[in-house]
């Protein structure tokens, strides 16, 4: 397991804040409250330790199938259904969404290989990431990757926690599947929106993995 980039300035950041209280804590309390000192240290080090876990890439054992979409994003599926896309589209698609804790990695991931035609960052609101509407009033960032007859929408959203979203992808670049699309920090959710009649391969409530599981098949 490594660190991922995005991480390197918050634990920085989060360090230099653990060290800095600590030693607060050392020169002005331990002498005569050692068992507050204490509970500080352990309590400081326990969220430092939580935000080193949050940057976390495990290394994996990716699938790979040009035929598969696979899922983005690691989480649990909260939404399968069919939604207007007013955004691109302008007609029906099936929604899949994928829900990111804090506790899950937050790297995200190309579902499919080919040409990144569309690339739009929205600013908004930061509702909870299961609320119905974050889809379209969070701040997001979709992206659509087209292959053959296929275009495949993404949308990362943040939620009442994440605040900071990351995409890699411009128009005209050429993608490879489980190639890092973005990442997000501190729990938020992904959108994909698929062709309808598209043969969904997870369903609701069920934990996913990016890079993994394969969330459908294309047409």
């Amino acid at each position: 397991m490594t660190i991922h980039k995005e991480g390197y300035k918050s634990i920085a950041i989060a360090t230099l804040i653990f060290a800095s209280l600590n030693l607060l804590s050392f020169f002005f309390i331990s002498a005569y409250s050692p068992l507050v000192s204490w509970i500080i240290f352990v309590v400081l080090l326990a969220l430092l330790l939580f935000i080193i876990s949050f940057f976390r890439l495990p290394a994996r054992n990716m699938t790979y199938d040009e035929s598969l979409l696979i899922c983005p994003a690691d989480g649990k599926v909260v939404v399968i259904e069919e939604v207007f896309d007013e955004e691109y589209f302008k007609d029906k698609r099936l929604q899949v969404s994928i829900f990111m804790s804090p506790a899950n990695v937050h790297v995200n991931r190309n579902p499919l290989s080919g040409d990144v035609i569309y690339s739009k960052y929205h600013k908004g609101k930061y509702l909870v990431a299961w609320h119905p509407k974050s889809s379209t009033e969070n701040e997001r960032h979709s992206v659509v990757i087209k292959k053959g007859n296929n275009e495949i929408l993404v949308k990362q959203i943040a939620g009442a926690v994440a605040k900071r979203i990351v995409n890699y992808l411009q128009p005209g670049m050429q993608v490879m599947q489980n190639e890092e699309l973005g990442f997000i920090k501190f729990g938020s959710r992904v959108d994909i929106l698929l062709p309808i009649g598209s043969r969904v391969n997870v369903s609701l409530e069920q934990k996913v993995k990016g890079g993994v599981t394969v969330l459908a098949g294309l047409l």
